[in-house]
């Protein structure tokens, strides 16, 4: 018999995948979603489930070996972030018109605000693109309810089924009675129909008929209707309301006494909006305000701007999220009743976001400003992009987007005659992810720049997930390695070497020689290899302690404050001078030489 639990938004989804029959689940990680896969790793361990479950390299592979499971009858899953769902949006469009034969869930997302991301994009206006149905959970539970749901509708249509969970519901934690989980006892049986699976353009017109036959019918299917929450109001205004805007809408009718006074529609999937809903509100409500996170998705659909209060008439903010005080200064407003003022901001922002103490990328970012000063930085997408605090991030885009953006620089600058340094920086899981493509772009075009590998052995920014150069995957199963030396030099680069940034002179050397085999010769990787300090996977050496003092050389420059900013170096405005923080620091020692004055010292020596 099942016990209840408190689990996490992620940890509730990834046990509804294992409840419903999931067979493979692939995925990249990437915060909000980073949970979801690890929590399936650990729930089929516990129940004992034959399953596939993979850390991808990227978020398109990971949908791609998922889609093809479900190709073959199986139930499947991929989870990502919203921006990962663009990395699949191929895949993702084209599985649209092609179909599933077993249930497809694919979960992305979203992350209104944005916390974490570079974006706050609404991943159901992709699914809108792709003519895919989507599913918008309220809570953790819902979400856990809403896989099955997914697979059924899935299975039912034969198309994916998008699942967005917003970070709300993502890392909310909630007392949850999760259901059975039992093996599925399907087995693949992949049947061969090139008309479908290998379609021509000509076929894929008809796919496409058949698509918008399955939407009709999806807009119609009952077990995703909207639900009227407080049934018996009678009013000719309305709520309609999806994912945590509707559980904050529920809250905020009661604290405001309007639960017997507006009606509450929760919707549940919100593309495609069920026809007769649609109908039933134009009929019955003469002013209707919609509450959804982040664009008017559902607003679209009602196509009657003279009765919809929301994104698109300015009523709703179109930026940022729907918090319960934002929700209820709306509700009161659209009852026209006086709502509580807002709230004071929080005083007091603290300090802006560091790199770690001891973090080898520190280490790293300040050799590269020893070695090209006036050069150019382009970045990516890791927790190597705070390097931009140390003057080493110039440009951030996307996962990457530093080798390609080094080279469009790199060609820019020719063209004048005068090119400047250029020095990339790119993570070790995020190399492998979307960094070798534009590396063999760079080689063949001749681009002459130094990519600078931050190999930390980890995920470091979403929760130290494995990379395929560390030899195990999800759960801690063994998998196979690969070579990055190896890789790098396949791409047709000459200069490929390693080093470890924690050795600060050797590895500014490293780079300076790095540097000047770019000017003449072309493109040089240095790959800067050193553990992450809060990795606790690592099971390899590290490097020794080295607990460091500040002698009565300082002078109180700031110099190791301001450019090389190790949190545990803290300059003291009463003595004027710099202090460890002991509680802080990590010993790494490199900041021994940092120091201009060798003012500080490695103790006992």
């Amino acid at each position: 018999m099942s016990e209840r639990k408190l689990l996490l938004g992620n940890d509730a989804m990834a046990h509804g995948l294992v409840e419903s029959g999931c067979s493979v689940v692939a995925s990249y990680p990437g915060t909000p979603a980073s949970e979801i896969l690890s929590g399936v790793a650990l729930w089929r361990e516990r129940y004992g489930v034959p399953m596939h479950v993979e850390w991808a390299v990227n978020e398109k592979v990971a949908f791609e070996i998922a889609y093809a499971a479900a190709q073959s009858g199986l139930r499947a899953a991929t989870a990502m972030k919203q921006v990962g769902l663009n990395v699949a949006s191929d895949p993702f469009m084209s599985a649209a018109y092609l179909g599933v034969t077993g249930g497809f869930v694919v979960i992305s997302a979203d992350d209104p605000g944005p916390h974490s991301s570079q974006t706050e994009q609404d991943s159901r206006l992709t699914a809108m693109s792709a003519k895919v149905p989507v599913l918008d959970p309220d809570s953790p539970d819902q979400a856990r309810e809403l896989i099955a749901a997914g697979f059924e509708l899935s299975e039912a249509f034969r198309v994916p089924v998008m699942l967005r969970p917003t970070t709300r519901v993502c890392h909310a934690n909630q007392d949850i009675l999760p259901g059975p989980v039992a093996p599925s006892g399907r087995t693949a049986a992949f049947v061969k129909d090139p008309a479908r699976w290998a379609a021509t353009p000509v076929f894929r017109h008809k796919l496409h008929l058949e698509l918008e036959e399955k939407l009709a019918g999806i807009a119609a299917w009952e077990p995703t209707a909207p639900r009227l929450l407080n049934p018996g109001v009678s009013s000719r205004k309305a709520l309609v309301a999806s994912g945590v805007a509707a559980a904050h809408a529920r809250e905020v009718l009661a604290d405001l006494g309007l639960r017997d006074v507006l009606p509450l529609w929760q919707v549940v999937q919100p593309y495609p909006l069920h026809t007769a809903f649609v109908e039933r509100l134009l009929a019955d409500y003469d002013e209707i305000l919609v509450l959804e996170e982040t664009t008017g998705v559902m607003e679209l659909q009602l196509a009657d701007r003279h009765r919809v209060k929301g994104k698109r008439s300015g009523f709703v903010p179109e930026v940022g999220e729907l918090s319960p005080e934002l929700v209820e200064r709306l509700v009161a407003a659209f009852a026209s009743i006086p709502a509580a003022p807002p709230g004071a901001p929080p005083t007091g922002g603290g300090g802006r976001p560091t790199l770690c103490p001891g973090c080898p990328h520190r280490a790293s970012f300040y050799a590269i400003k020893r070695a090209a000063p006036k050069g150019i930085y382009p970045s990516d997408i890791g927790c190597y992009t705070l390097g931009l605090n140390l003057g080493g991030v110039d440009t951030v885009l996307c996962m990457g987007a530093a080798v390609s953006q080094a080279a469009g620089f790199y060609h820019a600058y020719k063209l004048s005659g005068q090119v400047p340094d250029i020095v990339a920086t790119i993570g070790d899981s995020t190399f492998f992810h979307a960094g070798i493509p534009p590396l063999i772009d760079a080689v063949v075009q001749d681009a002459r720049f130094v990519l600078v590998i931050l190999d930390n052995a980890t995920t470091a920014m979403t929760g130290n997930q494995p990379t395929p150069a560390l030899g195990w995957g999800a759960g801690g199963v063994p998998t196979a390695t690969v070579d990055m030396e190896g890789l790098v030099k396949a791409c047709g680069v000459r200069f490929c070497r390693s080093g470890e940034p924690g050795n600060l002179p050797a590895f500014t050397a490293l780079m300076k020689e790095a540097v000047a085999f770019a000017r003449t010769d072309g493109l040089a990787v240095v790959i800067a290899r050193q553990p992450c300090v809060v990795d606790r996977t690592y099971t390899g050496e590290r490097p020794p302690k080295r607990a460091v003092r500040v002698s009565d050389a300082c002078n109180g420059c700031r110099f190791c404050t301001t450019q090389f900013e190790c949190p545990a170096l803290v300059y003291d405005e009463e003595t004027k001078r710099v202090v460890v923080d002991t509680l802080v620091c990590s010993k790494c020692g490199v900041c021994v030489d940092v120091c201009p004055r060798l003012a500080i010292e490695e103790v006992g020596k």
